[in-house]
């Protein structure tokens, strides 16, 4: 989780139209919940009220692996009694920069690795430092060395 710049989540309305939004300030709670902030996400909201079925997808976009967590999720509110605690590991995130209107609290249900095709396909010759040097030549980036 903390090697995703962003995360990407997936809700549906009442009527099963689907809804991708992407997330920056996400973590996971305890190794049962992750906790997403709603920062300017109306619709996500509005879907988790009418439908709580999610899915969050996170993925190193220069190893090209990640994983896709599927479970139910509510939207816990400002004026809320649980609010303080859910929010709490995302307050160093956003510092003063955002305003967080609400929690996403996702219950983990069952959780998918996902791997880019070039390791199931080139697996002799893929492996993360190749994909991790091929996404720096086609993206003009550098990872920055750990701290």
């Amino acid at each position: 989780m903390e090697a995703s710049v962003l995360c990407w989540l997936a809700t549906a309305d009442s009527s099963g139209q689907p809804n991708v939004s992407p997330k920056e300030v996400f973590r996971a709670f305890d190794d049962r919940h992750v906790v997403i902030a709603n920062i300017a996400s109306p619709v996500s909201a509005k879907n988790i009220e009418e439908n709580p079925r999610v899915c969050v997808s996170l993925v190193d976009i220069l190893v090209q692996k990640g994983h896709k967590i599927m479970g139910s999720a509510i939207n816990v509110r400002r004026h809320t009694d649980d609010y303080r605690k859910w929010v709490a590991p995302l307050l160093p995130i956003v510092g003063d920069r955002f305003p967080v209107r609400s929690v996403f609290v996702i219950q983990v249900e069952r959780t998918v690795e996902i791997i880019a095709p070039s390791y199931l396909l080139f697996g002799e010759s893929t492996s993360e430092s190749s994909q991790i040097e091929a996404a720096e030549a086609a993206y003009g980036v550098r990872r920055l060395p750990a701290a």
